[in-house]
């Protein structure tokens, strides 16, 4: 009797670790969704006094690290889903690898320094600019994104949140320009 329940055990713990593992934080499902899930709480947070037009471009740019403003892959991954989700919701999002005239540095991504933001915005007549940083700290990867209005470069929206510093994060990460 004693081997049949634990044998039952075993076998609905085994069961209970299968299914925590389909929700683990090591997933790059859970990596996209907590991504998505930031744009959307930043979107929901725009004070109606402060409402986008969905018609009118947003410019994306690269996450940059906060120690020293150079992209990785993990910040331009950041950015190109933060895009996707922008786009998924109706917004209006300009696409910067199509154009020439910005500053892309290989390994770093869009960078967009104030003196070309101006023309650039003015260009496209975008509206607001989703910019944002990460930072790495006790098994964490920490991250701000922030609408910011072109008209007067103030932010209209913000959104802080956690990633797990995992084995998928970790590969972005330190796959950048500059290696720990």
């Amino acid at each position: 009797m004693k081997r049949v329940l634990l044998g039952l055990l075993l076998t609905l713990l085994s069961g209970c670790a299968a299914l925590s593992g389909s929700t683990q934080p090591d997933g790059d499902d859970f990596f996209m969704q907590s991504n998505y899930r930031a744009v959307d709480q930043m979107l929901a947070h725009i004070p109606a006094s402060k409402a986008l037009n969905k018609q009118q471009p947003i410019i994306v740019a690269s996450l940059v690290n906060i120690d020293d403003l150079y992209s990785s892959r993990l910040g331009r991954t950041l950015s190109e889903q933060l895009a996707t989700r922008l786009t998924q919701s109706g917004y209006s999002v300009v696409e910067l690898k199509l154009r020439d005239s910005i500053f892309v540095k290989q390994l770093q991504g869009e960078l967009l320094l104030s003196r070309e933001l101006k023309d650039i915005t003015r260009n496209h007549k975008a509206q607001a600019v989703l910019v944002g940083t990460y930072s790495e700290a006790n098994g964490q990867v920490y991250l701000t994104i922030k609408l910011v209005s072109v008209a007067d470069n103030v932010v209209i929206s913000a959104q802080d949140y956690l990633l797990p510093l995992n084995s998928s994060v970790r590969s972005l990460l330190w796959g950048s320009a500059k290696q720990p």
